[in-house]
């Protein structure tokens, strides 16, 4: 039997982009309202499509909501082969790991949608940040903990590496969760997608300093044995 076709949209709107809208309109209202108290006919009213748009395009409510909640993000895979590679210097994959914080800022408004509803997930859980933990955030971790190990001369990770992974990861981290603080004590840092033209490199500057803080940490331990 043929797939159903889609529902249709509203007059004028076409068919094909009722998932996108679905998409926007979900993660505007979970982020603002939550995933309990945020109704289906609420998401397709806000995104003007037919309510069975939602159960064609992701099963039901919470299929749209772990779509909103995976899919801005994209593939971790794709983004730990960015910055994973071996061939790469120390000073271009730690360029390449803050990319993937930087990039997203510039969608203005979607960046901080994610980031409110992420705070909320943690507030009311559904399972989805676990699920993210162990699908988006160990992963990254421990590929950032193999260029550092890799770049330190390291046979195996230890908690001073840990820690250091933490602190690199922390820098990218703030930009999204401290971005009201920040346009508060430096708006033109981040008032404008061209403000953030310089982020990925500032931060990989910063990164490269501790790195090699922690290496003559290592060496200075070593001598004194």
């Amino acid at each position: 039997m043929p797939p159903r076709p889609p529902p249709a949209a509203d007059a004028g709107r076409p068919a094909e982009d009722a998932r996108e809208r679905l998409l926007g309109a979900g993660l505007r209202l979970f982020a603002q309202q939550g995933y309990a108290r945020t109704s289906t006919r609420e998401i397709a009213e806000t995104a003007q499509v037919n309510v069975a748009a939602i159960s064609y395009y992701f099963g039901d409510k919470a299929g749209l909501y772990r779509a909103v909640f995976v899919e801005p993000g994209g593939p971790p895979e794709e983004a730990i082969a960015a910055y994973a590679d071996p061939s790469l210097t120390l000073d271009q994959a730690l360029r390449r790991f803050f990319d993937a914080f930087v990039e997203p800022l510039r969608q203005g408004d979607a960046a901080r949608l994610c980031m409110k509803l992420h705070f909320r997930e943690m507030l009311e859980p559904t399972g989805m940040w676990d699920d993210a933990l162990a699908r988006e955030i160990v992963p990254m971790h421990d590929a950032l903990l193999g260029v550092l190990r890799r770049h330190l001369g390291l046979a195996a990770d230890d908690d001073e590496l840990r820690r250091l992974a933490v602190c690199i990861a922390g820098l990218g981290v703030h930009l999204h969760v401290g971005r009201d603080v920040i346009e508060r004590l430096a708006p033109s840092l981040v008032d404008r997608p061209a403000a953030f033209d310089g982020w990925a490199d500032r931060l990989a500057a910063f990164a490269r300093a501790m790195v090699d803080a922690e290496s003559r940490r290592r060496a200075a331990t070593r001598r004194h044995r």
